[in-house]
């Protein structure tokens, strides 16, 4: 799969000129929204199916610095799935392959209600293209 692109702007950097590492977490999102529009299932048809994965936890590996108008591949796997609970990783890249940031994201699966559901049951189609992306160690 094509690694997700971002291109580092200006607000996004501190008074160090280098990007400011809550950043990171918001480029996981927009890795992860392409990441799972890519697979067949954008945002939309997941919260019209009646679902939400809210984000259980975030872990943050920071490499190297980015910088103003900086590149970013962020590469998106699933590592970890139960039907359940999603562990999601991201590996962030600048153009010469320069490691900046090596992520985690977990997730859950809940109803609007909150829930919680599980895919194998609930949402079969979601279920196999998740487990069709899983990564072995």
């Amino acid at each position: 799969m094509t690694p997700y692109q971002h291109t580092v702007q200006y607000y996004e950097t501190d008074q160090m000129q280098i990007s400011h590492h809550s950043n990171y977490i918001r480029w996981m999102e927009e890795a992860r929204v392409a990441f799972l529009a890519c697979i067949g299932f954008p945002y939309e048809k997941i919260e019209a199916s009646g679902l939400i994965s809210p984000v259980v936890s975030v872990k943050c590996d920071y490499k190297a610095p980015t910088t103003f108008a900086d590149v970013i591949g962020i590469t998106v796997t699933v590592k970890q799935f139960s039907g359940v609970r999603l562990v999601l990783g991201y590996r962030m890249t600048l153009p010469d392959q320069t490691v900046v940031c090596l992520a985690e994201s977990s997730h859950c699966f809940t109803t609007k209600a909150g829930n919680i559901v599980n895919l194998k049951k609930t949402n079969p189609d979601f279920y196999q293209a998740l487990v069709a992306n899983l990564k072995a160690d």
